[in-house]
């Protein structure tokens, strides 16, 4: 009867702990699906992560829902970009009145520069992608010192794979001859990877995609296509693909497939992390490109 009552205590103890440790996870919002990705490859199970833009999301025209309000008032952490990637984001913040801690995953990084805009896609190069990662483990051990270790040891592990993944895609590149290491894509979003890699990327729209191009933008792609022979035009997963179709048909260049920009795809595509994103790319580049 004892060892029976002595059971039975311990189940009810277990049983109403597990409530305490769900509580105990960290919560975390993530503006895009990108940084959602990096927040669970360091969070681990220590961590819930809500992300904002969602997979093959638009993050530049993002118009937010009353569930993110929500979700930011309930945050301990909210994780961006920055560098006037989410225009949205301040009046969301506001008007949830949360008191989340802001956590700019591009802390350190000197952004490229188109005009006087600043170019916000600096996760396409890998190495700027351990800066993202070294900031949000920061983040992550300030917010619960308890977990440290088990953070820091994720990162480890990741910022690991993140440096085989840097060496995978210049070796890649070296096998394309360096006259074809130029396409044209959407928009504006891998200039960070064509300074990193060697790869010149041409657009005819700027680093959002909220601009439209001209007649005489698109003139000056067909003719700059012709000029520089250039091998390739490529889709973004992100993007209305009729605009590449139409340069494709103009200029006789093939299309050499769907890019990934922005956005991870769902769990069933191509790029359902961040580290799937860069192999894919680089795998369509290489098919387009090397031939």
């Amino acid at each position: 009867m004892r060892r029976f009552r002595f059971w039975l205590i311990c189940s009810v103890l277990a049983a109403s702990a597990l409530p305490m440790q769900a509580q105990a996870r960290l919560s975390v919002v993530a503006s895009f699906s990108i940084l959602g990705d990096f927040v669970r490859n360091i969070g681990g199970d220590r961590v819930d992560v809500t992300t904002l833009v969602g997979p093959d999301g638009d993050v530049h025209v993002y118009t937010p829902a009353p569930a993110d309000a929500k979700s930011v008032a309930d945050a301990q952490l909210v994780v961006i970009n920055g560098l006037g990637l989410e225009g949205w984001l301040p009046r969301l913040v506001q008007s949830s009145g949360g008191k989340a801690v802001m956590v700019t995953a591009t802390k350190g990084i000197t952004p490229r520069r188109i005009g006087s805009e600043a170019d916000p896609h600096a996760w396409q190069s890998v190495v700027n992608a351990r800066i993202y990662v070294r900031n949000i483990s920061e983040a992550l051990v300030a917010a619960d010192p308890a977990d440290a270790l088990f953070f820091r040891a994720n990162e480890q592990r990741y910022d690991e794979q993140l440096d085989e993944l840097d060496r995978e895609v210049r070796a890649t590149v070296e096998q394309i001859p360096a006259e074809r290491r130029k396409v044209i894509s959407t928009h504006d979003a891998f200039g960070y990877f064509a300074a990193e890699y060697g790869i010149e990327f041409i657009a005819p729209l700027g680093v959002s995609t909220e601009s439209e191009p001209s007649a005489r933008d698109i003139a000056a792609i067909v003719s700059q296509i012709k000029a520089g022979k250039i091998p390739a035009v490529f889709f973004e997963n992100i993007s209305d693909p009729r605009l590449m179709r139409q340069i494709s048909a103009e200029t006789g260049v093939k299309i050499g497939g769907t890019l990934y920009s922005d956005s991870l795809s769902g769990e069933k595509g191509d790029a359902p992390t961040y580290i799937d994103m860069v192999r894919h790319n680089i795998k369509a580049l290489m098919s387009a490109l090397a031939d």
